[in-house]
């Protein structure tokens, strides 16, 4: 399982960033950062700023979003409806973008959820229950 350090993930975003402004081949993966990055011009700046920016802190207490915490999301989310992991998250991620008529909207949405489930088991000192994050998915559509 990869699971990159903060440097290394913010390090993948900045480096994904740089080779698409410059042309250069992306691997698969730095594709779907790249596209989400494009997705999110708000960052774009940021990510041309490396130097300025890969040790900044985000306090959410503030009302700051992690920028870096954001961007990974998209691409924990987009690999999970690819791979339809958990089981449903495929066609929750579906009624969601139908309902919002925005497939980025969903997966903003879906964020939520994923961060309810992964506190709640930092919570519970427990794993992941993808039950909590397919019910949490199915209340937003519900009320979508």
């Amino acid at each position: 399982m990869f699971n990159p350090s903060r440097d290394q993930a913010r390090d993948f975003l900045f480096e994904a960033w740089r080779k698409y402004r410059a042309n250069e081949p992306l691997t698969a993966l730095e594709t779907i950062a790249v596209e989400a990055i494009a997705q999110h011009p708000e960052y774009h700046g940021l990510l041309e700023n490396r130097d300025k920016y890969v040790e900044r802190d985000y306090a959410p207490e503030h009302g700051e979003t992690n920028p870096f915490l954001h961007l990974s999301m998209h691409l924990a989310i987009r690999e999970q409806i690819a791979i339809d992991q958990p089981p449903g998250v495929r066609a929750a991620h579906q009624t969601l973008s139908q309902k919002l008529d925005s497939a980025l909207d969903a997966e903003h949405q879906m964020m939520d959820c994923l961060a309810e489930m992964i506190w709640q088991a930092q919570r519970n000192k427990t794993g992941p229950d993808a039950a909590v994050y397919l019910g949490c998915l199915a209340r937003k559509s519900a009320s979508a």
